[in-house]
C-alpha cells in the first residue's frame, strides 16, 4: 500500500483544453477517497493520469515516495476497475480473476489459490467455471474487482464502477465496497458524478469544477460546511436554497422576511459584505406548529413528492425568488425546495406555514461565491 499525491498537477490537451488545473492533494496510505463532480470537470482525467493513462503536462505525481511522471502504466502498481468491467469474454471467471498472476508468471498451485481465496472473499466461489456473458451486472462488477484484488497492488483505481448497476444493486454494491476496503485497507482513488456514491463511501471527497477541486473534506464537513455557492449546490438532494439577502445588525433581511442569524455565525461574518447570498437547505424549513408568530412565514405549494417518510415540497414565498445555482431536481423558476414532515398538510395549490431553522442557515458573497462563515 500507498499513499498517492497530486502536487500542482495539471492536464492541457493538444487543442488548449485545461481538463485539471494545479491539483495538489495528498491521498493517505489506506484511505478512501473520491473525486466528484459534473461530467467534464476533471475526475476522470486525474484519475487516468495517477494509472498512467494519460501523460501529466506539468506538476509531479507520487505513488508512495516514487515520482511516476514517466514511470509506464504497468510498473506504478495499481489497479483499475472499469465501468464497464473490462473482463475478457472467451475466459471463464476463473481464468478472468486470475490473469494478472498469469501475466506475472506465478506458478499454477499458487495462482489456483489466490483465485479461491478473492472469490471467497467476494462471495462468488460458486461462479468460477462461468463465462461472462452467464453473469449479471453485479456479479461482473465483483469478478472486476476481483481481478484488481489479486494483484495485491499499492492503490486502487475505480472509474465509476457502479454506474451500469440497477438502483438497488448499486445501494448493496456500495456496502460491498465500505466493507471490502475495511478488510482491506488498501489506498483507494474513486471517480464518481453520483454524490449519494460519494456521500456514503468516501472518508474525504474532493469536489471538482472545471478542472479545479472545489473542497476536499469528510462528507459531512462537506453538507454542514460547503467552501463555496457550488459545492452546496452540488452536494444534497434537493439542493440548497439560494436567495437574494443583506445584512443588518445581526440579521438577514429577505424581501420583507427578516431571520436573526444565531451565534457564532453573527460573529464570524460581522466584518464581511452587506450584500450576501442566503443558502438555505430544504430541511431548514418546518411546520410551524406553535413556533413564535414573529418567525412563521406562508409559503405556497406548487408541488409535493410523498416518499413515505418525508414530503419534499416545491413552493414560493410572496415577494421572494431563488437564485438559481446549480441543477435543481425541479425546474421551477423562483421556487423554493424543502423536505417536510410527512404530516405537514402540504398539498399543490395550498398555502401552508412553516418557520425556518437559522440554525442551519448558510451566507455566501454574491460576488465569489464563497462562504463568508468559512473564509
Amino acid at each position: 500500500m500507498a499513499a498517492i499525491e497530486f502536487d500542482g498537477v495539471s492536464k492541457v490537451f493538444a487543442d488548449g483544453t485545461v481538463a485539471v488545473n494545479d491539483l495538489s492533494l495528498k491521498i493517505d496510505d489506506g484511505e478512501f477517497v473520491i473525486f466528484v463532480g459534473p461530467s467534464g470537470c476533471g475526475k476522470t482525467t486525474a484519475l487516468r493520469m495517477v494509472a498512467g493513462l494519460e501523460e501529466i503536462t506539468t506538476g509531479e505525481l507520487r505513488i508512495g515516495e516514487q515520482r511516476v511522471n514517466e514511470l509506464e502504466s504497468p510498473d506504478r502498481d495499481v489497479a483499475m476497475v472499469f465501468q464497464n468491467y473490462a473482463l475478457y469474454p472467451h475466459m471463464s471467471v476463473r481464468d478472468n480473476i486470475g490473469f494478472p498472476l498469469r501475466m506475472q508468471r506465478v506458478n499454477r498451485s499458487d495462482k489456483d489459490s489466490r483465485v479461491r481465496e478473492v472469490a471467497a472473499l467476494l462471495g462468488i466461489e460458486d461462479l468460477l467455471k462461468r463465462k461472462p456473458r452467464e453473469l449479471s451486472g453485479g456479479q461482473r462488477q465483483r469478478v472486476a474487482m476481483g481481478r484488481a484484488i489479486i494483484r495485491h497492488p499499492q492503490a486502487f483505481l475505480m472509474d465509476e464502477p457502479l454506474s451500469n448497476l440497477d438502483a438497488k444493486l448499486r445501494v448493496q454494491m456500495r456496502a460491498e465496497l465500505v466493507k471490502l476496503h475495511r478488510r482491506l485497507g488498501v489506498t483507494t482513488l474513486y471517480v464518481t458524478h453520483d454524490q449519494t456514491e460519494a456521500m456514503t463511501l468516501g472518508q474525504r471527497v474532493a469536489v471538482l469544477d472545471k478542472g479545479v477541486v472545489q473542497q476536499v473534506a469528510t462528507p459531512q464537513q462537506l453538507y454542514s460546511h460547503p467552501a463555496n455557492t457550488f459545492v452546496a449546490s452540488f452536494i444534497g438532494s434537493p439542493a440548497m436554497n439560494f436567495l437574494r439577502g443583506r445584512k443588518t445588525d445581526g440579521a438577514v433581511q429577505i424581501g420583507e422576511l427578516v431571520l436573526e442569524l444565531p451565534e457564532p455565525l453573527r460573529s464570524k461574518v460581522a466584518g464581511s459584505v452587506d450584500d450576501v447570498l442566503v443558502g438555505l437547505r430544504p430541511e431548514a424549513f418546518r411546520d410551524a406548529g406553535d413556533a413564535d408568530p414573529s418567525t412563521v412565514i406562508g409559503v405556497d405549494i406548487e408541488v409535493t413528492e410523498q416518499l413515505g417518510h418525508e414530503t419534499y415540497a416545491y413552493f414560493r414565498i410572496p415577494g421572494i425568488e431563488s437564485v438559481e445555482i446549480g441543477e435543481r431536481a425541479v425546474e421551477l423558476a423562483g421556487a423554493l425546495a424543502g423536505r417536510l414532515d410527512p404530516r405537514t398538510p402540504a398539498q399543490p395549490g395550498k398555502r401552508v406555514f412553516l418557520t425556518i431553522d437559522t440554525h442551519t442557515l448558510h451566507l455566501f458573497d454574491p460576488a465569489t461565491g464563497k462562504s463568508l462563515a468559512e473564509a
